[in-house]
């Protein structure tokens, strides 16, 4: 069992429950479980237009999270991507629908279709007022009669709702679906298939692919597409949509996640959809968010929507929906000026090609050892550490011509500037504290294995951690002390305290200080590793004795 749920039957029981629970009183749901899950309003009085959605589970928090004032007034939930019976579309039309009518927001899948649609005609026979809208977004197969409903359904529960909410009749809050329906589009895009309590997941996707124009039910996409980042994968996605859009108008975007993608990836992807060809065409953004997912799928789907005036009303409407993440302009980045306090003063750029040639060896040693330091990071920390020094070192590289590399004093305090500027974490903070305080040292007059000395004690006096915490003092302090006999003495002297890391069950200071003594056994500790690695690259190539 690899998800947190219980027996396969009840899954959407027990989910619908939950919901309950935790709205405050705000939801009910009707009897008849476990044949009929509706989930309503518990303030709903019939007085006004009722929208009733649903469909198969898997979609959440579509389609009950978005039962509440100016949204939905109720949601028909079946089986996990299963249509629900029309007994419980049934029940959910005659339990909301009053004199004003209720309208049916169906996607366009033929299960949903025909059970709502016939549910729909019973509802008539009782002499209930109701029409039924199918939202078919998807523009993944241009030229299928039946395109899918996708995530484009939540402009149509949004606007229709707030209709319905400000007290329009049926036949305004019907035509008004009608028009969102037909100028509505979406695409999605998937790095991975999703997994179906009880079903072993489908491994289709190939490695370094992705799945361009795939439906929310698990459905294969159109096609495999090479997958490189983010920005290719928004590309593609948007030059599917602007193909669909008409000229000259201006859009809303709703960047839905598929419910796998993490918090920072679906921002990345908010900021590649602002630059991407259809940018410039977006004034506003629902999102990014998980409001029409399919169940753990890592992928993401953008739906655009040229709406009026009436419509951005609609859509800014107040909700007390957490799940409906609002309507936001679409703009570009503000930024403020740094407090004068923190603009750092830059020494006069000076050149040395020795010392050139010194500090590029010591980037490259970071940067090709970026991929073996995360690997082992991975094993006692959260398997940074490599792209952190390695970020650094690229940062570096790149501000070489800005260094006084002819000025060793004013070299180490413009390193620790450049550090605490471009490297995250705490190393980046120690860092630069060792290079500040080696900088001022050499500035009294001591020598430069003196002035690195002090720095590594200010850096331990700050960081708290001493030899044998298993951190990267562990190698570099034996480094400094052995440098007076030479680069090899120090790669020698700075390895053997590294291997000596793999011993200590106990760390005292960093991540690792997180782990049991079973977890630390035998793992070398990435900070001290890669201090080894520099001073072994360093006496390989027989840089001169700089004590």
């Amino acid at each position: 069992m690899t998800q947190f749920v219980n027996k396969k039957e009840d899954i959407v029981a027990e989910a619908v429950d939950g919901l309950i629970r935790a709205s405050g009183g705000a939801l009910s749901r009707l009897d008849g479980y476990p044949h009929i899950r509706v989930v309503l309003r518990s303030d709903w009085d019939k007085s006004a237009v009722a929208l009733v959605s649903g469909g198969g589970s898997g979609h959440e928090p579509a389609h009950a999270g978005f039962v509440g004032e100016g949204m939905l007034t109720a949601a028909v939930c079946g089986d996990v991507f299963a249509s629900p019976s029309v007994d419980a579309v049934l029940a959910g039309i005659l339990a909301v629908t009053g004199p004003a009518g209720c309208l049916l927001i169906v996607k366009n899948y033929t299960g949903d279709r025909l059970n709502f649609g016939l549910a729909a005609e019973r509802a008539r026979a009782f002499g209930l007022k109701v029409s039924m809208v199918v939202v078919d977004d998807d523009i993944a197969l241009p030229d299928l009669p039946q395109a899918r409903g996708v995530a484009g359904t939540l402009f149509v529960h949004k606007i229709a709702g707030a209709l319905a909410q400000s007290g329009a009749d049926l036949e305004t809050v019907t035509a008004a679906a009608e028009r969102v329906i037909a100028g509505t589009r979406s695409i999605g895009m998937s790095l991975d298939t999703c997994t179906v309590p009880g079903t072993p997941k489908e491994q289709r996707i190939l490695p370094g692919k992705a799945e361009l124009g795939l439906g929310i039910h698990g459905e294969a996409g159109v096609e495999q597409v090479s997958y490189s980042d983010a920005q290719t994968a928004m590309q593609m996605v948007s030059k599917r949509l602007s193909e669909q859009m008409e000229p000259g108008r201006p859009y809303v975007a709703l960047l839905n996640n598929l419910g796998g993608t993490s918090v920072l990836e679906m921002q990345i992807l908010a900021y590649e959809l602002a630059k991407s060809p259809i940018g410039e065409r977006l004034t506003h953004v629902i999102g990014p968010s998980p409001m029409m997912t399919s169940l753990d799928m890592r992928g993401f789907s953008v739906s655009v929507y040229a709406p009026d005036a009436e419509g951005i009303e609609a859509l800014s409407a107040t909700t007390p929906l957490v799940a409906w993440p609002g309507l936001s302009t679409l703009g570009e980045v503000r930024v403020v000026a740094l407090p004068d306090g923190l603009r750092p003063i830059r020494p006069v750029p000076s050149d040395h090609p020795q010392t050139r040639a010194f500090l590029t060896r010591c980037c490259e040693v970071f940067i090709e050892a970026e991929a073996d330091l995360n690997l082992l990071d991975a094993r006692t920390g959260d398997g940074d550490t490599g792209s952190t020094l390695a970020g650094a070192a690229r940062a570096l590289l790149s501000a070489m011509d800005r260094l006084p590399l002819a000025d060793h004093t004013q070299l180490y305090r413009a390193i620790g500037l450049e550090l605490s500027e471009t490297m995250g974490g705490s190393s980046g903070v120690l860092l630069a504290i060792f290079f500040a305080a080696a900088g001022d040292a050499a500035s009294s007059g001591h020598s430069q294995r003196e002035a690195l000395k002090v720095g590594l004690a200010r850096m331990q006096e700050i960081g708290g951690a001493r030899e044998g915490d298993r951190t990267m003092i562990d190698a570099l302090l034996p480094a400094l002390d052995n440098l007076p006999e030479g680069l090899t003495q120090a790669a020698r002297a700075a390895r053997e305290g590294a291997n000596r890391t793999a011993d200590m069950t106990t760390a005292n200071a960093g991540r690792s200080s997180y782990l049991n003594a079973e977890q630390l056994k035998g793992q070398v500790d990435p900070g001290a590793e890669a201090v080894a690695r520099l001073f072994e690259r360093l006496a390989d190539c027989r840089s001169k004795d700089f004590a």
